[in-house]
C-alpha cells in the first residue's frame, strides 16, 4: 500500500512539473523510481516508457494549444522521429550494462542543466 502512495504522489509531483516545465517523465520519475522504489536503470526506464505510452500529457498539451503554444506541425514531426529514435534507443538501451546506463543518463542530467544555467538562450539576447 506504502508504494501505491508513494507511486500517486510521484505521478502527480511529475505531471505537475511536466504540465509546468513541459519536461519529459524521464527526468522526474526515472530518479525516483531508483531512489524511493529501488529499481534498476533497465526497469525504471521500461515503467517511465510504459508510462508514456498513454496520452498523459494530453490536458496539459491542450492548455498550451489554446494559448497558441504548440506547432502542431513540428510536434507531428517530432512525433514521428521519436517512434521510430524510441524503438532504436530501447534496442540498444535494454543491451547496455546496467552502470553504463546510470552513468549515460546522470551524464545527461548534468549535461542539460548547464546548459540551461550558463548559456544564453536566443529569447534572452
Amino acid at each position: 500500500m506504502t508504494n501505491v502512495l508513494l507511486c500517486l504522489i510521484l505521478g502527480l509531483v511529475a505531471g505537475i512539473i511536466s504540465g509546468m516545465t513541459g519536461i519529459g517523465g524521464g527526468i522526474i520519475i526515472l530518479p525516483a523510481l531508483m531512489f524511493f522504489l529501488g529499481f534498476s536503470q533497465h526497469l525504471a526506464q521500461g515503467t517511465t516508457l510504459a508510462l508514456l505510452v498513454l496520452p498523459v500529457d494530453l490536458l496539459a498539451a491542450w492548455t498550451y494549444y489554446k494559448q497558441g503554444d504548440v506547432d502542431i506541425k513540428v510536434a507531428t514531426i517530432l512525433c514521428l522521429g521519436f517512434i521510430l529514435g524510441g524503438w532504436l534507443g530501447a534496442k540498444i538501451g535494454i543491451s547496455l550494462p546496467n552502470d553504463i546506463l546510470n552513468k549515460g543518463f546522470a551524464f545527461l542530467l548534468l549535461v542539460s542543466a548547464f546548459r540551461i544555467l550558463f548559456i544564453s538562450h536566443p529569447e534572452s539576447l
